[in-house]
């Protein structure tokens, strides 16, 4: 049996709530965070309040839908959770256009996303089956992936926070891989058969599935190539893929200078090999700090492959 919802639009009351939630965040949770980093913690933060619930109520709406299939007409609370996606996703497309403009990847997949929901919800009227099952899959990982992200905007002057963004990679990134790496493209296979037959054409024009189809599968195809890069940087990051420079400090102790944390490693004494030994450490006078810029005497890198 459906759950009722109210007749009344409710697309102008999401839209100011999410709105409001931004702009709590900007001025208020992250007044004191660097100007560099307050737009994109408060997008983080606006998804915070869209992803999960997202999921539940789209699985809720499904679940609830009396016939479930490609073409089967929209029930009114599937109506609501698109309506609930379509206020977050434009409040979330006007920070890009305001704030950052040059992001013009993520601007083309909120205006390739709304498309989507916009004729689902207000063009064809049916398809929210797909359009929904697609949602869940691409959300489920929004709470980690926020939590990582606040994380790691901050991980260089909190340990915390590396902590946090460090110990959450790898569940994440495995969580991620599994939905949108398998088990989506696996659907997006099977709604692309159904909908390039033809079989939903007279519900769902032929020119809306398809391009449902090409947004859907952009997507995909994106997400797959974003997560790869992200895992190689992350890598990176923590040391594993970059260069570790050497120096002999004032005390003739060699340390080592991690140039991908930008920061000291925990001083260490390590043994000149026979082939460094015509390397000599640059005096440094009584008047000089023992902490001014490190002389390079070597440079050492491990490579990784990362797939």
């Amino acid at each position: 049996m459906e759950i009722m919802m109210p007749a009344c639009w409710l697309l102008p009351h999401i839209f100011a709530a999410f709105s409001v939630t931004y702009l709590l965040g900007y001025f208020v949770i992250f007044r004191n965070w660097s100007p560099k980093y307050r737009p994109d913690a408060s997008s983080c933060f606006i998804s915070l309040f869209h992803g999960s619930p997202a999921v539940f109520l789209a699985v809720a709406a499904i679940l609830n839908q009396p016939v479930r299939g490609f073409a089967s007409p929209n029930t009114n609370f599937q109506n609501l959770v698109l309506d609930f996606s379509i206020g977050y996703f434009t409040v979330d497309l006007l920070h890009y256009l305001i704030l950052i403009p040059g992001d013009y990847l993520f601007i083309a997949h909120h205006l390739a996303t709304l498309f989507v929901f916009v004729t689902c919800r207000y063009l064809v009227i049916h398809g929210a089956f797909s359009v929904l099952v697609l949602l869940v899959l691409a959300e489920v990982t929004s709470a980690c992936q926020n939590v990582w992200t606040l994380a790691g905007l901050r991980k260089a002057d909190l340990p915390i926070a590396a902590r946090i963004h460090k110990n959450l990679s790898p569940p994440f990134y495995g969580l991620y891989t599994i939905m949108r790496g398998f088990i989506g493209p696996v659907f997006f296979c099977k709604m692309s058969a159904y909908y390039l037959s033809g079989k939903a054409s007279n519900v769902i024009p032929i020119w809306v599935s398809a391009a449902w189809i090409v947004v859907v599968g952009g997507a995909i195809l994106v997400s797959i190539i974003e997560e790869r890069e992200t895992v190689e940087l992350d890598v990176a990051t923590w040391g594993i893929n970059k260069p570790k420079e050497t120096w002999i400090d004032a005390a003739g102790k060699k340390k080592m200078y991690n140039t991908s944390l930008e920061e000291c490693l925990e001083p260490q004494q390590i043994p000149i090999l026979p082939d460094q030994e015509t390397k000599k450490s640059v005096p440094i006078s009584g008047d000089q700090d023992a902490h001014a810029v490190p002389q390079k005497i070597g440079q050492e890198t491990i490579h990784v492959s990362i797939f």
